[in-house]
């Protein structure tokens, strides 16, 4: 941290959300100062929590993930005295998330309509599979549907073989980015106007954007296909086999292209017709393919790296897997995965966010947080006496009170 506070500090969050797309979401949020109060079904809580192997002691680490700087608070919101409670939040809260299936906040009295009697101000997130209108709105959706309706799929995988998802939920997270840059610039619009807004964010369209390049072929008249690691506009920009592992190899103009020759010392290539131009190679990418890879198998990849990346400054890299990606003396200097305190596991691992600005702080302040944990801090904060949080328990507000809710 290197300024004087945070961008978001004074922001409040109820994220009623499950899953990925409201919970990283207002993890940006959390990173950049908002103060998150994660509303869960009580003795249950947010699905993700569930979602594993592997588990630490019971908690997925993947919850860990997209939970970071949040409090809990357990709201049973088929209880009426629960919901008046949160409508009382809600007063006081900045910004309000949610990604039910369109209807069921409605039923459950969170709607927008709802909220904004009790606070005209508040900025209303609503995520869905397909946003809150149209013939399919009331479908549900997760990231492997949207990967494949929004044509990601199609062209993921090798040439030839059957359409491959992303490893990543990577339409979850587009959607999620969408979701907090529409949140805060609806922030910054009330700071402009005094007026709260509602934002109806659907995961389909929010992927369509993405396709960029894809989506340029279609506009021109080409087809879209499935090609591995080769990119349909560039080349070579790929992977390509080493000695002893793989590189990714990245031209993006005529001047590297020959950068890259003269590091792999083969001057003959851009004397070939067929690879004299970006056009010319995107045309033969099979044989450009071959004519490179035949010359990098005979070096391992750190060699190459050395020599393309380091030597010729041409844009190279290896292919790391997970656990070398978060450990490297790049991300080792950056501080990006460093530690924070667990109530019950100690010192755990987190992913910093990469936000790095001049004049003001970011970083996450609190660990994930166990189901419940905040229960009556919340509602203590809120200016609600012992007495009355006691009185909330025993009403069920934070679930049934005979099961340790």
């Amino acid at each position: 941290m290197s300024g004087d506070g945070k961008v978001l500090d004074g922001v409040t969050v109820l994220d009623c959300s499950t899953f990925v797309t409201g919970g990283f979401c207002s993890a940006m949020l959390a990173n950049q100062g908002a103060e998150v109060v994660k509303i869960e079904q009580p003795g249950y809580g947010d699905a993700v929590r569930h979602s594993g192997p592997p588990f630490i002691r019971g908690e997925s680490p993947y919850y860990w993930t997209l939970s970071y700087g949040k409090k809990s608070l357990e709201l049973d919101l088929k209880n009426p005295e629960a919901t008046a409670a949160l409508y009382e939040l809600v007063e006081e809260a900045d910004v309000f998330v949610q990604n039910y299936r369109p209807g069921t906040a409605e039923r459950l009295g969170v709607d927008y309509e709802t909220l904004s009697e009790y606070n005209e101000d508040l900025v209303y997130l609503a995520i869905s599979a397909f946003g809150q209108t149209g013939p399919w709105r009331e479908r549900s959706g997760y990231d492997l549907l949207i990967q494949g309706m929004s044509g990601v799929m199609s062209v993921t995988g090798e040439e030839g073989g059957q359409p491959v998802k992303v490893g990543l939920p990577m339409t979850d997270l587009v959607t999620a980015m969408w979701a907090a840059f529409g949140t805060v610039t609806a922030l910054y619009r009330r700071e402009r106007t005094g007026e709260g807004e509602y934002i109806d964010l659907g995961m389909l369209e929010a992927t369509l954007p993405w396709l960029t390049k894809q989506a340029g072929m279609v506009f021109a008249g080409e087809e879209t296909k499935r090609m591995g690691t080769k990119d349909p506009v560039l080349a070579p920009y790929q992977t390509f086999e080493t000695a002893d592992g793989f590189i990714n190899v990245c031209i993006l103009n005529e001047k590297l292209w020959g950068e890259l020759c003269e590091a792999l010392d083969r001057p003959d290539l851009p004397a070939d017709d067929r690879f004299e131009t970006n056009a010319d190679r995107v045309d033969h990418l099979d044989e450009l393919e071959a004519e490179i890879e035949a010359t990098l198998r005979e070096r391992t990849t750190d060699e190459w790296i050395e020599i393309i990346a380091e030597d010729a400054g041409v844009p190279a890299g290896p292919v790391y897997d997970v656990e070398e990606a978060l450990n490297n003396p790049q991300i080792d200097a950056r501080g990006t995965v460093t530690e924070i305190e667990h109530p019950e596991l100690g010192e755990i691992p987190v992913i910093e966010h990469p936000l790095k600005f001049g004049n003001a702080d970011s970083g996450f302040e609190l660990p994930p947080p166990l189901l419940g944990e905040h229960n009556r801090e919340v509602f203590r904060e809120h200016g609600y006496t012992e007495e009355e949080i006691d009185r909330m328990e025993e009403a069920g507000v934070f679930g049934d009170p005979d099961e340790g809710g």
